[in-house]
This record gives structure tokens, sequence and C-alpha cells, in this order.
């Protein structure tokens, strides 16, 4: 974990550097920085309406009573390309402009899911609507309330 950082706070920002100073020797100091503003600006706006589109869906799939998992990674996804394109720099706002844009997104959100899929454990917790025993903790009469002891283990 250590050297991931290490890379994205080291090489990330020289490559930006020297992308930025080839770009400004290609055309001229005044371009390069209206570009990386002209950069920002386009795609601060773009993630404000992806971003408000992305609540609708989420919100639209609560309410159908869907589980809203795709939209939940693509809010995830405008999160992290809003992040991109407030760092100065060509490279992070072209890959953050990219993330912003449905179809490279819907790409990307595909192959995050196929990789980390099979990463995480969901657990529930619960009777399952089994009526509670006698001795169980249980005491509702519909048996979904749960009533345990409860003892504190922080130090005074």
């Amino acid at each position: 974990m250590f050297g991931r950082l290490l890379l994205m706070f080291l090489v990330i920002p020289l490559a930006e550097l020297a992308l930025l100073m080839r770009f400004a020797e290609a055309t001229s100091i005044p371009v390069a920085i209206g570009v990386v503003i002209l950069t920002g600006i386009c795609g601060s706006l773009l993630a404000a309406r992806q971003g408000a589109q992305a609540i609708r869906n989420f919100q639209t799939a609560v309410a159908q009573g869907r589980a809203p998992g795709t939209e939940v990674v693509d809010g995830l996804l405008i999160v992290f390309a809003a992040a991109l394109l407030l760092t100065p720099g060509l490279l992070t706002d072209g890959i953050g402009i990219l993330l912003l844009i449905p179809v490279t997104r819907a790409f990307m959100r595909r192959w995050l899911i196929r990789h980390y899929a099979g990463r995480f454990e969901v657990q529930t917790f619960g009777r399952g609507g089994l009526e509670p025993e006698q001795d169980s903790p249980v005491s509702s009469q519909h048996g979904k309330t749960i009533d345990a002891p409860f003892h504190s283990t922080r130090q005074k």
C-alpha cells in the first residue's frame, strides 16, 4: 500500500509537470495555463451535471426497491473524476473528463465490478423471519427486535 501511495504522490505529479512543460514548449505558457483552467472549468460543470444525474438515478433505484449498486459506483467514479479535475495538470484532467463521459464511466464501472466483486463479503444479521424461541434475547411480537444486555468497555 505504501508503494502505491508513493507512486501516486511522486510519479503522477512529476509526469504532470513534464507533460505540462512539453505542452508549454509546443504552444506557450499562457496557452498551457489557459488549457488547464479551461479543462478545470468544463470538468467542474460536467461533474456537477453528472453528479446531479447520479443522485437522481440513486433515488429512482431506491424508490423502485432496487439495490442501487450501479448508481453508487457511478457516484463514486464521478467524485473521483471531480477530484482529478481539481488537480492541475493535463493527464489528471484528461482522465477526470473521461470518467465523466457516461460511456467510458460504464466501461470503468464494469471493470471495477469484475475486478473487485469477489473481494467483498456481505453479511446479514437477523433471524430471517423465524419465530423467537422462549430463551432467546429476541423480545418482540414480530420477532425482529433484539434486546441484549449492554456493558461498556470504555475505561474511565
